[in-house]
């Protein structure tokens, strides 16, 4: 049964922890429902002129949520537009009614496992350049958890392909 709320939706929200394919998946979305897509992380870039490493190096995590909450503010006032959002942004309240506020909320997940294969090679992730990124990965989704379980809707992107995800998404946003 679908609610009123995501009758009146402007735009999907794919929030989630990172390497459970919300850009991948976004991108794909977006295309298929002939929608425009924005990755957050890349308009942050764009807004500051500099990785988002570099960012958490220089400022610090707290200065990036921030900037993060801003371009959220903007994005939001679009329609039809799916968002990747970077996987901390649940953390802030604010941040959670903006989405529900402007749009659906979905949450893909994956194995701790699946995560790591995923992102294995990149160093774009400035959380896990740590010596044991699983056991940080680990900490991470524990503490996110009940922030995650906040979105409307939650999809196991495990063993999902990026089609079959997709599917998912509109079938529940028709």
């Amino acid at each position: 049964m679908l609610s009123l709320q995501y009758i009146s939706m402007n735009n999907i929200y794919l929030v989630g922890f990172m390497g459970t394919g919300k850009t991948v998946v976004g991108k794909e979305l977006a295309k298929r429902k002939k929608w425009q897509f924005a990755d957050l992380d890349d308009l942050i870039e764009l807004k500051e002129k500099r990785i988002i490493s570099e960012i958490f190096a220089k400022n610090g995590e707290p200065y990036f949520r921030k900037i993060e909450k801003k371009v959220l503010s903007e994005v939001s006032k679009e329609k039809n537009f799916v968002v990747s959002c970077g996987g901390g942004i649940v953390m802030n309240p604010q941040n959670i009614k903006i989405m529900k506020k402007t749009g659906i909320i979905i949450c893909l997940s994956a194995a701790i496992e699946v995560i790591l294969k995923r992102i294995s090679g990149t160093t774009r992730r400035p959380l896990l350049n740590v010596l044991d990124p699983k056991e940080r990965i680990a900490s991470l989704l524990k503490l996110r958890a009940p922030y995650y379980a906040l979105a409307d809707e939650a999809i196991d992107t495990s063993k999902l392909s990026v089609g079959k995800v997709v599917e998912k998404i509109i079938k529940i946003t028709r």
